[in-house]
């Protein structure tokens, strides 16, 4: 059974996955308004995939018998200085959605709540990857982005990205 602390845990867990998708979305709102329409879809899909984890949480703790517990999401606005701040924002995010997900891990394993570690496990490859993406993100940045055609392809290439629903079994 799962135990009241995970169940709390993984609710806090759907508050921080839809503080991801407000984040990202402020974040593709940014790169609209500089005319940036490849990052902005990459940051929307990264903000559906965000939600699409949160659903994953709540589902869970459904089928386990607990109640889901929604909070008011901060607002996630900010300032940057430049085309470069977000990505490097979307990297620190990440590395925080990661230790949160580690730390729930960890409780899991000293419960011996094995069903609780084999869902996690998923979201635990999946936080690599999404760091992965980000990190690669900034990289790209870094070389092709202070020239114009470069930023122009790297937008471009990333238009193409959509959105695929996780294919997690409950």
């Amino acid at each position: 059974m799962l135990s009241k602390e995970i169940a709390t845990l993984l609710n806090e867990q759907i508050n921080k996955e839809f503080y991801s998708a407000y984040l990202y979305l402020d974040m593709a709102n940014f790169y609209a308004e500089k005319g940036l329409f490849g990052y902005e879809n990459w940051f929307k899909v990264q903000a559906e995939e965000e939600m699409s984890h949160a659903m994953l949480f709540r589902q869970y703790l459904l089928n386990n018998g607990h109640t889901v517990t929604l909070s008011a999401l901060a607002d996630p606005s900010k300032s940057y200085e430049n085309t470069k701040d977000p990505l490097v924002e979307a990297l620190k995010h990440e590395e925080y959605v990661t230790a949160s997900i580690n730390n729930i891990y960890e409780v899991a394993v000293k419960q011996k709540d094995y069903r609780s570690q084999q869902f996690l496990d998923w979201f635990i490859k999946e936080q690599g990857e999404e760091e992965a993406n980000a990190q690669e993100n900034i990289q790209k940045f870094e070389v092709f982005g202070s020239d114009n055609r470069g930023l122009y392809m790297l937008n471009k290439e990333l238009e193409a990205r959509v959105f695929t629903p996780p294919s997690l079994q409950l």
